[in-house]
């Protein structure tokens, strides 16, 4: 299977409203989906933590590093990646643009410092 995504896959999935991840526990077996925003910046999915590495989600699929999600009527598993500060304007900007109809008590947690140190990038496996 590809490790980059096809056009297709990033349209769905970008113009979903909200992702499912699930990551994996220890045994494997996959956890129950969460729903989150998702944004496309380039060829790449991007995910935040509105919790920080507090958040239930986040801190399971930095610790398996591997899960699987959906949107857009696609299924895919994936590995979980930190980028850094890598993009992050961009991802930022993303977020501001796609999710502008929402209340800024909503979008700003995403977009401010805090949540910037809790993106992760979403690789198909």
């Amino acid at each position: 299977m590809s490790n980059q995504w096809n056009p297709a896959e990033l349209d769905a999935i970008g113009t979903a409203t909200e992702l499912g991840i699930a990551s994996l526990r220890p045994d494997g077996t996959r956890r129950p989906d969460t729903a989150i925003w998702v944004v496309v910046v380039g060829d790449d999915l991007y995910v935040r933590s509105a919790r920080g590495r507090d958040g239930g989600w986040f801190r399971r699929a930095v610790a398996s590093q591997q899960g699987r999600i959906r949107a857009g009527g696609i299924e895919r598993d994936v590995s979980f990646c930190e980028p850094g500060d890598a993009g992050r304007n961009a991802i930022d900007d993303a977020y501001r643009s796609k999710y502008a109809r929402y209340a800024a008590a909503c979008v700003d947690p995403i977009v401010s410092p805090a949540g910037a140190a809790v993106t992760l990038r979403l690789e198909p496996r």
